[in-house]
């Protein structure tokens, strides 16, 4: 064979072609990032999770054959024991919002933790006030009463007995696929066998699902609305205490509501007496770009907001936020919680609010996430077994299946998917009913140079199977 005037021979040839193969399979580049992790002296991996084994609770689970030892973050960035550097687009579950250890977040904490940690609400102190203000700024209408939790399980319990108090009624609405929480209340309200356990779960009615995807109805909203008039007509007294739900479902799949559904959904369920509640605990905070919260995307206003995870970026931390007559229900008794408003939490989430405005990181969201959206959706034209990309702003999903047609869940070849992503240096969650579905939610710092990372290691992953 002659190439440009240069003659190459069988051997050269063998080289040339395995040079090329070299080539075509090699791994996606990380973008630059200008961070040198601290050396780590601490166990190894196996040791923790020895440690693990004979300490925590059986029930804890994790990604991963060999799971990996997380010891430091930076921004949009994990690093294990070695100091090898991952791509986190998960974000501990939709939590890290400004990015891991934001020297903003992190000064904010370490100032308030030098002059005070902890003392009660009993006393006044201004770090509470003030998130708190800055916090209803952000809410619609006549929503701007706080209570803060610990955590967004906290947030959905104390929201649902407000609601039962107000309204004098027991029953709540919830969606089926939905997950609200995993204590008594929320548990009754989550509806996937997979996160309930055999314990009284009482006065919860679970609505067909308004899944554009694989829905009973694809995307008519009319009918899914009807199911919850039938529920309040045929399953209750007539009279209900409340409807809570998701804009998109987090645990469920990363699933978007039937266009059009929640306003029909919260009109059934005000001309029954009941409340409504927006779950905002994975939706909110900006992450869903075009708005702040998941519910604006529907154009409602609910008359209860639960919110956590992004509040504050990896702080325990969670809120309840209604009106000011709802509020008072809780003046009939003693409602206290030791540490819901501690000023360290606040004082972190009042940094994280300052810096999600600063950075402008919800137009970064929508940005971004939209052109991952779009860079997604090409894959799903190239691989077979991507059954549907859905969500929006930095809360996606990618769907796996064996068979379009049937929406087979291709339960094992994700599962071998994050195993090369992994390898590659991508970090992405799992979820949906099937454990099907990736859930795309990293900090909402992630950039165009890490989406086109992303989904070139996600083509490479889905190209091994």
């Amino acid at each position: 064979m002659m190439m440009q005037g240069v003659r190459i021979g069988r051997r050269g040839l063998s080289r040339l072609a395995a040079a090329v193969e070299t080539a075509a399979v090699a791994p996606p580049r990380m973008p630059d990032f200008d961070h040198v992790p601290l050396p780590y002296n601490g166990p190894s991996a196996a040791e923790i999770a020895r440690k693990r084994a004979d300490f925590l609770s059986p029930s804890l689970f994790h990604f991963y054959s060999k799971p990996l030892n997380i010891v430091e973050g930076k921004m949009q960035y994990l690093f294990d024991e070695r100091g090898r550097r991952y791509l986190d687009a998960f974000a501990g579950i939709a939590t890290v919002c400004c990015g891991h250890c934001h020297p903003d977040v992190v000064g904010a904490i370490a100032a308030q933790a030098g002059r005070l940690q902890h003392s009660t609400v009993l006393y006044l102190n201004h770090a509470i006030a003030d998130f708190a203000e800055a916090l209803a700024s952000k809410m619609p209408g006549d929503l701007k009463v706080v209570f803060f939790t610990n955590s967004g399980t906290e947030a959905n319990e104390l929201a649902i007995m407000m609601a039962r108090l107000y309204t004098g009624s027991h029953d709540i609405i919830s969606l089926r696929n939905s997950y609200h929480g995993n204590a008594a209340g929320t548990m009754g309200a989550t509806a996937q066998k997979n996160w309930k356990f055999s314990v009284v779960q009482s006065g919860v009615h679970h609505a067909v699902n308004p899944d554009p995807y694989r829905g009973a109805f694809g995307s008519d909203a009319d009918k899914y609305a009807r199911d919850v008039r039938e529920i309040i007509e045929f399953g209750t007294t007539g009279q209900v205490a409340g409807f809570i739900s998701e804009a998109i479902q987090g645990v469920g799949g990363i699933v978007e509501l039937s266009p059009g559904y929640l306003p029909l959904a919260y009109e059934a369920v005000r001309n029954a007496g009941g409340l409504c509640i927006a779950d905002e605990v994975q939706a909110g905070f900006a992450r869903v770009g075009s708005h702040f919260w998941g519910f604006e995307t529907h154009g409602v206003v609910p008359d209860i907001v639960t919110m956590a995870k992004g509040i504050g970026n990896g702080i325990p931390l969670g809120a309840v936020v209604t009106t000011p007559e709802i509020a008072q229900v809780l003046t009939r008794r003693c409602y206290f919680n030791t540490f819901g408003g501690n000023p360290l939490c606040t004082a972190g989430g009042l940094a994280v609010l300052r810096v999600l405005e600063k950075e402008g990181l919800q137009a970064n969201a929508h940005a971004v996430g939209s052109y991952l959206k779009d860079r997604l959706r090409a894959l799903q034209d190239k691989h077979e077994i991507i059954g549907d990309v859905r969500g929006m702003g930095f809360m996606l999903g990618v769907e796996l299946v064996t068979d379009r047609q049937l929406k087979t869940p291709a339960k094992d070849e994700i599962c071998r998917a994050m195993e090369h992503m992994k390898e590659m240096g991508v970090l992405v969650g799992k979820g949906g009913f099937y454990g099907n579905v990736f859930r795309i939610t990293p900090p909402l710092c992630f950039t165009k140079e890490d989406a086109d990372f992303f989904v070139a290691v996600m083509d490479s992953a889905l190209s091994k199977l």
